[in-house]
């Protein structure tokens, strides 16, 4: 790396008293620790968008957000048919299957009260999928505009209502709550997550308080011994199954979309479950989680081919196959159960309708031509050529879309680019067909790698049959903050053809993000000042080195305001996470007395409208509807209600928060305490989000280096390359 800059800085701001040294290892709001505040705010954050989705469903005008939730709900009805509508039993070894898991999933979100008992039946009838074609436009409907379309700007985004509770039905909470010693605030989160019968619920089952976000398994047993006396114990059977529930929940939140059973077993074992077997077995009998044990599909083959050559040099290998390590059973949700083998099932489905066709271009464009399915790998500079291959495809007469992550992603694609989301939502794109399906014969999405499971499965299913789709984005970043691991799954199952491109970031910081991806951090020459190390002691010298950087420094010396530099740091928490960095910088850039919620006009913010997307903005005014916000050049309105649990100030984010999104500047705090939560992965997306000028506020010594050698990032369970393999090996063949 550059030699790091000497600057001693005027003013060196001493660790208040009493600061403790907490680690800042949270990853992105959907992914941080239940026992942080962190983890209640964005819990509240999820919890709001669900109440959002039930009470504008009879809205004259949507917002974005409403029309994703309404959209993903019409999907999932459609998805829970053309399950039932399979007689085979769903593969990979699954307990429930066809009808009887669509039943299942169908029973538990009504008893849960996130659907009403006619949801199921609102959506229309799926059309038959048409036959494969050599020509799809000639047999696909035209498109139907979306009815909420608008030009982006035009108009300022509705404000999203949440219907309260009735009366009657909080007012039971309550005095459930009062009775178990619990705090009578959870009355609201306990109605909008069990339902009107939620007092009910609890009173048979105390220990359904731990699906309520925030709530941890010593509060929910507290709240049993109140309630239940001497009948509650440690082995009752129903704080088994909450127990088990909350533990893949808990793991969902950092990605997985299954664990292991011994992991759920010494789970259990931590929490004083007293038979951890009998507690999964419980669990998985009420349907509460879904067992998985994938076969060995080669093992029948080598025990064929032993009985037919009975030799002597063969005996040998009959008990070394017998005594060969069994695969792991998976316990999951049934929610993502449903969302990957749904994933599976639609990625087979575009590889076997699209004709192959011959087209002349580069290598992205002849595989695009052939093959229904195609992965695109690079960094940013790379971007350029999916965008290319789109253009290419625009002039052959089809109908295309380009979607990024965020808004800042777009922003920087320019014209006829569209989010995920608003593509899905209807706010922006081509529109649907008469069948439903997004009006399109090619889907180019970039930074797939922040595919969540359930996102890309409601992206998937929206494509008609013959839509070729391409996947683009940086293997190296980290992944969706949501649970999944989509464009990995996908590349590791090589189940269809991976185009990497040659096309190098440029610069400084390019040649140093290059280098952090195989694991060296290497010295480049920075001529220009285009990467700065400023060393630090601590984590006051740490902050008061950022807001002179961000307020002085970087606007002088290379004339990029403050409001285009951003802070990039490990965690929420810690004496130098974003919380401490947000006050910091906003007292120096912003100051006032938040006298909007916390926020006042001019305010930089992250605004999450839902789980696992984060919008940059700033705060524009406020007034009886709510606050008034302007992200990417369109006005937005956050009602009052979702301010604290949605809105963050956003000088400062995470390397996760900030996945797919760049600036002209980019300042990496890395304090002391930030150590053991770096990783390969961070390094490099944290220290790629920069365009022109890089400034890493250092203080951890020798783990940076460590931390982009050993590359140590934990793995995601996940059962998408599996079912992929399963059912397109046959076509790979």
């Amino acid at each position: 790396m550059t030699e790091p800059s000497r600057e001693t800085p005027p003013e060196a701001t001493e660790p208040e008293p009493g600061e403790t040294d907490e680690a800042a290892t949270e990853r992105a709001p959907e992914a941080v620790d239940g026992e942080t505040k962190a983890a209640d705010e964005e819990a509240t954050a999820t919890d709001g968008e669900a109440k959002a989705a039930d009470g504008e469903a009879k809205a004259a005008e949507v917002s974005e957000a409403q029309a994703e939730l309404a959209a993903q709900r019409e999907l999932r009805a459609r998805i829970e048919q053309r399950k039932a509508e399979k007689a085979a039993p769903v593969e990979a070894g699954a307990k429930l299957s066809g009808t009887a898991a669509d039943l299942l999933a169908a029973v538990r979100a009504v008893e849960s009260g996130t659907k009403s008992g006619t949801a199921f039946f609102e959506a229309p009838e799926p059309a038959s999928a048409p036959s494969p074609s050599p020509s799809p436009e000639a047999q696909r409907p035209a498109s139907v505009p979306a009815p909420t379309a608008a030009a982006p700007g035009a108009a300022v985004r509705p404000v999203v209502r949440t219907r309260a509770a009735a009366p009657e039905t909080l007012a039971a909470v309550r005095e459930v709550l009062a009775h178990g010693g619990a705090p009578e605030s959870l009355a609201d989160k306990v109605a909008a997550t069990l339902g009107e019968g939620a007092a009910e619920a609890l009173r048979e089952d105390p220990w359904q308080l731990l699906s309520v976000p925030g709530v941890q398994p010593e509060h929910a047993d507290g709240f049993a011994r109140a309630l239940l006396g001497a009948e509650c114990g440690p082995d009752d059977p129903r704080r088994a199954v909450a127990l088990v529930t909350w533990l893949l929940e808990r793991a969902a939140l950092k990605g997985h979309t299954a664990l292991e059973d011994t992991v759920v077993r010494a789970g259990l074992a931590k929490l004083s479950v007293p038979d951890p077997d009998e507690a999964v077995r419980e669990a998985a009998a009420e349907g509460a989680v879904l067992l998985f044990q994938e076969e060995e599909e080669h093992a029948p083959e080598e025990t064929e081919e032993e009985d037919d050559e009975p030799s002597d040099a063969e005996a040998p290998e009959v008990p070394e196959a017998a005594e060969a390590p069994d695969v792991p059973a998976l316990l999951g949700l049934d929610r993502y159960a449903l969302a990957e083998e749904s994933l599976a099932d639609g990625l087979a489905r575009l590889v076997k309708t699209v004709s192959a066709e011959v087209w002349e271009g580069p290598d992205l464009v002849r595989a695009v031509g052939a093959f229904g399915l195609v992965l695109h790998t690079g960094g940013e500079a790379a971007r350029s050529e999916p965008v290319a291959l789109a253009e290419a495809a625009r002039e052959r007469g089809l109908r295309v879309a380009v979607a990024a992550h965020s808004e800042n992603g777009v922003e920087r694609l320019g014209a006829q680019a569209v989010t995920v989301a608003a593509l899905l939502s209807g706010a922006a794109g081509p529109g649907r067909d008469e069948e439903g399906a997004l009006a399109l014969d090619l889907l180019v999405v970039l930074d797939a790698p922040q595919l969540d499971v359930e996102g890309a499965t409601t992206l998937v299913e929206s494509l008609p049959d013959g839509c070729r789709l391409v996947l683009s984005g940086d293997p190296g970043v980290l992944g969706s903050a949501g649970a999944g691991r989509v464009f990995g799954d996908v590349l590791a199952a090589r189940v269809c053809p991976t185009v990497a491109s040659r096309l190098p970031d440029p610069g400084p910081i390019g040649e140093l993000v290059s280098g952090i991806g195989i694991g060296e951090l290497n010295q480049v020459e920075a001529p220009g000042k285009e990467v700065v190390i400023v060393p630090v002691r601590d984590a006051g010298e740490a902050v008061h080195r950022t807001v002179q950087l961000v307020a002085d420094s970087i606007p002088r010396a290379f004339d990029v305001p403050a409001g285009r530099t951003q802070v990039i740091t490990v965690g929420h928490g810690g004496s130098a996470g974003t919380r401490a960095l947000n006050a910091a910088l906003k007292e120096r850039l912003n100051p006032g007395p938040g006298r909007f919620g916390g926020f006042d006009p001019g305010d930089r913010v992250a605004y999450v409208p839902a789980p696992g997307r984060t919008v940059a903005g700033t705060v524009v005014g406020a007034d009886a509807e709510g606050l008034r916000l302007e992200c990417a050049g369109e006005p937005l309105v956050v009602p009052k209600e979702r301010v604290e649990s949605a809105l963050r100030h956003g000088w400062a984010l995470t390397a996760h928060q900030a996945a797919g999104m760049r600036w002209p500047a980019a300042v990496v705090v890395l304090p002391g305490d930030a150590a053991q939560g770096l990783s390969r992965a961070w390094v490099y997306t944290a220290f790629g989000r920069g365009e022109r000028h890089l400034s890493v506020v250092h203080g951890v010594d020798q783990a940076l280096p460590r931390a982009v050698a050993e590359g140590v990032t934990q793995e995601r369970t996940t059962r998408l390359k599996p079912l992929l393999e399963a059912l397109l090996a046959a076509s790979e063949d």
